[in-house]
């Protein structure tokens, strides 16, 4: 799905043949959940996989969104750029446009163009919020100099429209005495070139065309996380509602270097500047304009390109360039993706549907300065290691066409660079995370689309020899791509003094973890392909985790049945040692495990107290048994080694089902939505990270978690009476449906909301706490009895556990829902 960063379907619904169908679920997102204190959540307008996100920038210390709820903070500009939810340095936040009301006696030689001077606050509502407004596709902002600001985008181009007051508000000076016309609002606009967020601007070019006034720029950029450069392109033109042609309403034009304007001037090479100085260009409009119309169209190519871009999907035309009907457009595309999933609010307070559907975007060029190739081209990926969990799964239940592109450009990538895209941006390689995070995307895809990726454009011998790569092959740089291959292979864990000059010798024990779930990703895929031996041989490998677990390491000050740990180990086999506190609240050092080459205690945004996805009941063996692995989930989430703001926890409170308690899970994963989780601007537990929190809280709504790269999601049960999937590949609809519910409990806590049995097409399924990813290709009613029973198991045997690698779990691929349980 995607695009926006917080995505989110509120209560509404019309009667039809179902009378809970979601009509217009479009029209009941709220965009500004996470919006602030760290969430770093895009609310502006894009189209679903668009390339523009453009929207409001602001001077906030924590905008990496560009935009921050928050009204002391000021707004700098609307740019084109954004990426949403994402932490590292601010990225993007490109070419800001702005407008002012007034300059200094009128004079366009005095006007204040730099990021500092020009930048005002928001009008305020009587609640005291800022008087902002979004929508699917659409931004408005009321400014408090009086002028209006309205936002919205087609995939490679955005269209601003600026209402400007006729007269001037009671706290905007005129400035008269001294210029007959300095009563009369004389609307300006600023077109800034060199202002990213992070303000890492180089090489600027502008011209202004003398004639049709258009302004086409661009400059080399810092990338936010990673050590690359990229080139960016924009094109401007200006439009007066009512003139006949674009850039005949301007009256006058000029360069500026910070706040420095001067008149006529066609380009920034007629001025002295230096380093990361503020260029660009300001148009002045004739007195007691009202409106004027911006179109701004972005390329990675060229300017010649990025005008191309808004010429194609924002044409000219006789009557004007149509804001309400590209604002329509984005609004309907949204429409038809939002509907694919649908839920019945019946007996649900509206601030639990509010939260159900979140999402985030992606971003996808449609173009490609890197290599000639007709594949889609994906970005600010921002990163895999995040995403990778809950995002891609989301897109296999509703949006396969979008997952296969962008499968398709990683493959791209692949083939060009060497090594599948891991944390990617901007057209810039950056820093890995986790691992190498690709791989389970793609095992993702494969093993739910293996029969349907011919008819998706999607080759399984290049997927293959993609993840083969990644998995054989060494790097010249693991910090950008792919893995530590070479000691992978030879030892079966990344080992703490294993330095090699092909990269940053950290995160070992978080390395080892992930490396280990990428294979048993390939092996899924090897499988499939019938190529059994490497399936066997990733299978074994990527049982290697168990290499760096140590079972005599117990948590200082903790209960005696909490041993067992992951551990850094060194090259002669010998462990080191890290205590189990780390990266959590309980640390004594208070340390974290974010990316930094001096971190050497093996953990990256996790503890040592982790988990195993493909695998639980070896860890359940390892941890000592059922009851030893019972406590030990109590005590994580307890003592609160679980994090709700990272990735790694994500399925921890799921983790009870493999213990056959799934009424745990269903208890522990209901608590943390209703303790992180609600529809404030504050409303997310940190960032986004691309949509990472918001696909993990839909799943939990929607009363399920998958397994990334199987074809199993571990079932619980729904906040909702039911909810339905449609997927358009397979043409079919999967409808979960909750008989006894009876609403949710405020905390999380108690309720008539475990799973005690469970019919699949009306016939009984032999568990309650997985269910096969064929009820969603094929299309089935599956059926929950709910009771308040907290002690439910999953069924009457051992085959109603969910699959773990060790038991054999994962062998039949391809269960058919037609032969029963």
């Amino acid at each position: 799905m995607r695009s926006l960063s917080c995505l989110i379907l509120a209560l509404g619904y019309a009667g039809t043949a179902r009378s809970w169908f979601l009509e217009d679920p479009a029209s009941l997102v709220n965009l500004f959940i996470g919006t602030a204190n760290g969430g770093h959540v895009f609310p502006g307008a894009n189209l679903p996989h668009g390339m523009v996100k453009v929207g409001m920038d602001t001077d906030s210390p924590g905008n990496q969104a560009g935009y921050d709820a928050d009204p002391q903070y000021n707004v700098t500009g609307f740019s084109q750029l954004h990426d949403s939810g994402t932490g590292g340095g601010i990225s993007l936040s490109n070419f800001k446009i702005f407008p002012l009301l007034t300059c200094e006696q009128d004079y366009f030689e005095y006007c204040k163009t730099s990021l500092e001077s020009r930048k005002v606050l928001r009008n305020l509502l009587p609640d005291g919020t800022p008087d902002d407004y979004a929508q699917p596709g659409y931004f408005s902002s009321n400014l408090s100099t009086g002028v209006r600001v309205e936002l919205t985008a087609s995939r490679r181009a955005a269209l601003h429209r600026y209402t400007f007051p006729s007269t001037f508000p009671s706290n905007v000076s005129a400035n008269p005495n001294t210029n007959a016309n300095s009563t009369y609002i004389h609307p300006r606009i600023v077109v800034d070139v060199t202002n990213d967020g992070s303000q890492t601007s180089t090489f600027p070019l502008m011209t202004i065309n003398t004639t049709t006034k258009r302004v086409t720029g661009g400059a080399q950029f810092q990338a936010s996380f990673g050590p690359g450069r990229y080139t960016l392109y924009m094109c401007a033109d200006f439009q007066v509602p009512g003139v006949d042609s674009v850039g005949a309403g301007v009256e006058e034009y000029g360069a500026w270097l910070g706040d420095y304007p001067v008149r006529w001037t066609e380009n920034v090479e007629q001025m002295y500047y230096g380093f990361r100085d503020e260029l660009g260009a300001l148009l002045t409009f004739p007195a007691n304009t009202t409106m004027v119309l911006t179109r701004v169209g972005v390329s990675y190519i060229s300017t010649a390109q990025a005008c191309s871009n808004a010429e194609e999907e924002i044409p000219d035309s006789g009557s004007g360039w149509d804001f309400e009907g590209v604002k329509n457009t984005a609004y309907e595309t949204w429409n038809e993706l939002l509907g694919r999933i649908q839920v019945d609010p019946t007996g649900v307070d509206q601030e639990t549907v509010a939260l159900f559907y979140s999402s985030v975007s992606d971003f996808h060029t449609g173009e490609n300065p890197l290599w000639n190739s007709t594949e889609p081209y994906y970005d600010s990926l921002y990163c895999n290691w995040d995403t990778y969990r809950t995002l891609y799964p989301l897109y296999a239940l509703h949006a396969p066409v979008e997952f296969a592109r962008i499968v398709r450009g990683f493959i791209n990538i692949q083939q060009h660079e060497g090594w599948l895209p891991e944390c990617r941006g901007a057209t810039q390689k950056q820093y890995i995370q986790g691992g190498s995070n690709g791989d389970p995307i793609l095992g993702e895809f494969w093993v739910k689309f293996y029969k349907y990726a011919a008819a998706l454009n999607v080759s399984g011998t290049d997927l293959y020899n993609a993840l083969l790569a990644d998995a054989e092959v060494q790097p010249p740089n693991w910090d950008l791509e792919g893995r530590q291959v070479n000691v992978w292979k030879s030892l079966g864990w990344i080992p703490q003094d294993g330095y090699e000059p092909s990269g940053t010798n950290s995160k070992q024990v978080s390395r080892t973890l992930e490396h280990a779930f990428g294979d048993f990703a390939i092996s899924q895929v090897a499988e499939l392909l019938g190529k059994t031996e490497d399936a066997a041989k990733y299978a074994q490998r990527s049982g290697n985790f168990a290499n760096v677990w140590n079972a005599n390491i117990t948590v200082p000050g903790g209960p005696l049945y909490v041993v067992g740990m992951m551990q850094p180990r060194f090259m002669n086999g010998t462990f080191n040692y890290t205590d189990p506190r780390h990266c959590s609240v309980n640390d004594p050092t208070q340390s974290t495990c974010y990316l930094n080459a001096a971190n050497h205690d093996g953990f990256y945004e996790s503890s040592p107290l982790v988990y195993v996805p493909h695998d639980t009941a070896r860890l359940i063996e390892m941890q000592g048994g059922l009851e030893n692995f019972i406590n030990r989930l109590n005590f994580i989430i307890d003592q609160h080694y679980f994090d709700e703001t990272d990735e790694p926890s994500q399925q921890i409170p799921f983790m009870y089902h493999y213990a056959n308690a799934p009424g745990y899970s269903t208890q522990s994963s209901r608590q943390v939505i209703s303790e992180y989780f609600n529809t404030s601007i504050n409303g997310l537990p940190g960032n986004d990270d691309s949509g990472a929190m918001g696909s993990y809280a839909a799943f939990y709504l929607a009363g399920m978690y998958p397994l990334p790269a199987t074809r199993q999601f571990l079932l619980s049960s729904p906040y909702f009476p039911q909810i339905s999937f449609y997927n358009p590949t397979f043409n079919t609809t999967t409808t979960v449906i909750a008989h006894g519910f009876e609403g949710n409990p405020a905390n999380g806590t108690g309720g008539n909301v475990f799973v005690r049995n469970v019919t699949v097409n009306g016939q009984p399924w032999h568990s309650s706490c997985y269910i096969e990813w064929d009820a969603f290709e094929q299309g089935a009613t599956i059926e929950l009895q709910l009771t308040d029973n907290i002690n439910v198991t999953c069924g009457a045997d051992s085959s109603a556990l969910p699959p773990s690698l060790s038991t054999g779990g994962y062998g039949d691929l391809n269960y058919d829902l037609g032969m029963g349980a």
